[in-house]
């Protein structure tokens, strides 16, 4: 059996690679190929069954529907403490890694007719260990779909010092993909990159919109970024949040538009802003509250109207240290990562991609 390798590699971390690449297994499904999934070289990771997986190979187990077999999906972990015992131990570490992902191409050749590997970070991430994605795309036998996030000049600028890794690899480039461009600057980003790209022999495969819902973080999520602790429903911290409001002083033009709102208050003022949203929906004739959660700084207790509230629209509430400022400061800098726990981001994930990339390319 003849089999065809992609390697999906970004020109950063949080530019879509995780989200292009579903796209792309998505597409080679709904075409009839058996694909396989590889993520060469990981870094954040999870246990499962006591073994060290990268995250993302947890959840394209879930879109593929394959069991989970670190040393095929996985095989190598680049985790705390690796860069200090590969650069101490070269000689006991370097040939094993190459031999781990070598493994693990052989194994999946024999189960696929198509692989698909994910590569970590840029494509300088794993240098320490000789395992830069450029090379590792070389050992592969890998074509490679680069991304990278819209834009122009400075797109082109990235693109450039990216690809010049694989050029020195030799490795061979079937085309680029544009993430996270403007809407009203789609036309324009894909018209002189494009120029850019066909003067350098290499396709640009497609623009992709960018979407704000991709960036939606989940509840629990922001509880851990903020060291939270949940006082009531904590079960409902899988829904959404679209946008935070802070303090007391919140008007009713300020829910215009929004839903998911998250509510970042102090413990004294509670009771005041919770009676703006209450003024808010029965003004406007809503079912439900637009709140779906609300954050508590400080020490002091909730009144019973304020329980009430939270009792009845079942509100998930988290209780932090940190003041309402920093709390917005923490949201403000959150990344947020699709996984198995936000199956809209999937979904829209796989959307965006096959209504914006001519996907014929993988034929």
């Amino acid at each position: 059996m003849k089999h065809k390798s992609i390697y999906v590699a970004a020109s950063s971390q949080h530019v879509g690679k995780t989200t292009s690449t579903l796209g792309i297994v998505s597409g080679l499904n709904k075409a009839g190929y058996n694909v396989g999934y590889c993520k060469p070289v990981g870094q954040n990771h999870l246990s499962v069954n006591g073994n060290k997986v990268d995250k993302d190979a947890v959840l394209f187990a879930d879109l593929l529907n394959f069991e989970i077999i670190p040393e095929i999906h996985s095989p190598v972990i680049l985790a705390k403490g690796a860069t200090k015992s590969i650069l101490d131990n070269p000689d006991q570490y370097l040939k094993k890694l190459d031999e781990m992902i070598m493994h693990a191409k052989d194994e999946l050749c024999k189960k696929t007719d198509y692989i698909i590997y994910e590569g970590t970070g840029h494509v300088g991430v794993g240098s320490v260990a000789n395992l830069s994605n450029a090379r590792v795309a070389k050992m592969l036998g890998a074509e490679v779909i680069m991304i990278v996030e819209g834009g122009i000049g400075s797109t082109i600028d990235m693109l450039n010092m990216c690809l010049s890794l694989f050029r020195e690899e030799g490795v061979p480039i079937l085309g680029v993909l544009i993430n996270k461009v403007l809407p009203e600057k789609i036309s324009m980003v894909e018209e002189y990159v494009g120029k850019w790209l066909k003067s350098q022999g290499i396709s640009l495969l497609g623009v992709i919109p960018y979407d704000k819902t991709l960036g939606y973080p989940l509840i629990w999520t922001i509880a851990k970024a903020i060291e939270g602790k949940f006082e009531a429903f904590e079960a409902r911290g899988y829904q959404k949040i679209d946008k935070i409001m802070a303090g007391s002083l919140i008007k009713s033009e300020d829910f215009e538009e929004a839903e998911d709102i998250l509510l970042i208050v102090s413990s004294r003022v509670v009771d005041t802003a919770l009676n703006h949203v209450v003024d808010y929906y029965n003004e406007k004739g809503l079912d439900k509250s637009p709140i779906a959660g609300i954050v508590v700084t400080g020490n002091g207790p909730l009144s019973q109207n304020s329980l009430d509230f939270i009792q009845e629209h079942k509100v998930p509430l988290i209780r932090t240290q940190l003041d309402t400022y920093a709390v917005v400061v923490k949201f403000s800098k959150l990344e947020v990562k699709i996984n198995r726990k936000t199956p809209w981001k999937i979904a829209k994930a796989i959307e965006l991609i096959n209504e914006n990339v001519e996907l014929n390319f993988l034929d």
